[in-house]
């Protein structure tokens, strides 16, 4: 008999659309992905060959369960580079991911009784951690017409007795919105107000656009700080999804919680891919620029292409690489027997006649919407948003 845990979780629907692509196209059906979020560049060769040294040098026994010294002292040089931040090692907590980061928190804040309020859109995995931690999930819902920020006055009518802290992701997925530094600071008010905590999910902070300069709430001020676990990583930054390294950084208990927790599950991150890490921060950063230069030109060609279909709006984007198109003129629609009640449907649709994959707007709490990733060749955007087009024609 399974734990009534497994009760309350269902499978990530991002990797459910993902898989079915990667069936049908293991049958030999040509799809288009756009369901995962990953860049399509391969990681820079210096850290490749930094793990390759690493290798070959024999650095491939346990190391310390929350990371290596280098590692850790590198992610503090970032933080002080990019951020304003000062932490020592400490306070520093090294990962099998940022996904395994904010577990680790999960698991060192969340109990029973626990609220944990996070806005929608969200990404999939929050409430599912708030879940398994027999906490709850307070469900924040935030507008297209506001840009889908965070309106104070909606957060602070959430706030109770039993609330424990907030979530914020920035860049956001699903929506590659972010926060300026004035709304960051009304909300950084609320929590400093009620002695909430602040799990700040920062992975996509040097993946922005249009001049913008990404600020971490944990800046804000010194008060600010203490109730702020900043969580980060290389993975999306320098292409390295699957080395798995993820980063937190926050108040010396919280820390000292999580790195235990750690210990006694996963124990140390791969070394070999800590000490890419450090070449990761460490190195030559202009990688990144070239990234951002032609992620920023699948943008603008993608939401000029989704704003074109008559009925479909969709905001232009601020960082990460995901587009959130408006699709609920499309609702009630059908084709032959095949009616969309909702934006699963739509991406089911996409899917089989169209041979594109996406992920439902209601896999991040927001029905309505579709999410889009142009962290892929702008040759199969072109080609993908020509099936969806050609597809949303035979909704009648």
């Amino acid at each position: 008999m399974l734990a009534n845990r497994n009760k309350k979780i269902k499978p990530s629907p991002t990797l459910a659309f993902d898989a079915k692509a990667k069936e049908m196209k293991a049958s030999g059906i040509d799809v288009i992905s756009f369901a995962v979020g990953e860049p399509d560049y391969d990681t820079p060769n210096h850290i490749k060959e930094a793990a390759i040294k690493a290798i070959n040098e024999g650095f491939t026994k346990y190391t310390p369960a929350a990371g290596i010294v280098e590692l850790k002292d590198a992610i503090i040089d970032k933080f002080k580079r990019d951020n304003n931040l000062t932490y020592d090692r400490t306070q520093i907590v090294v990962s099998c991911g940022a996904k395994h980061s904010l577990y680790n928190i999960a698991q060192a804040l969340y109990g029973p009784g626990d609220e944990v309020i996070i806005p929608a859109p969200y990404w999939v995995s929050y409430p599912d951690q708030v879940l398994l931690n027999d906490a709850t999930p307070v469900i924040l819902p935030t507008k297209a017409e506001d840009n889908f920020l965070i309106a104070p006055e909606a957060l602070e009518k959430l706030v109770t007795k039993k609330t424990k802290a907030i979530i914020l992701n920035y860049p956001s997925n699903p929506t590659g919105l972010t926060y300026d530094k004035k709304v960051l600071s009304d909300i950084a008010e609320i929590a400093v107000k009620h002695g909430i905590y602040i799990v700040s999910d920062e992975i996509y902070e040097k993946l922005v656009f249009d001049g913008l300069k990404h600020t971490s709430i944990a800046s804000i001020s010194e008060e600010v700080k203490k109730l702020t676990i900043v969580v980060n990583g290389p993975s999306k930054t320098y292409s390295m999804t699957g080395w798995r390294i993820g980063y937190a950084a926050g108040d010396v208990n919280i820390m000292k919680a999580m790195a235990n927790i750690q210990s006694q599950s996963t124990s140390n991150p791969c070394s070999i891919s800590q000490k890419a890490a450090v070449t990761a921060l460490n190195g030559p950063q202009d990688f990144i620029d070239v990234m951002v230069v032609e992620f920023d030109r699948r943008r603008r060609f993608l939401v000029d292409e989704l704003n074109s279909i008559e009925g479909m709006t969709c905001l232009k984007p601020q960082g990460a690489f995901y587009a959130f198109p408006d699709i609920k003129r499309f609702l009630g629609k059908s084709a032959g027997n095949k009616v969309i009640k909702d934006s699963s449907d739509l991406c089911n649709y996409l899917l089989e006649v169209g041979k594109v994959a996406l992920v439902p707007g209601s896999a991040f709490g927001t029905e309505g919407f579709i999410r889009m990733s142009y962290a892929t060749s702008m040759e199969k955007i072109i080609e993908g948003m020509k099936r969806i087009k050609s597809a949303l024609k035979e909704l009648k």
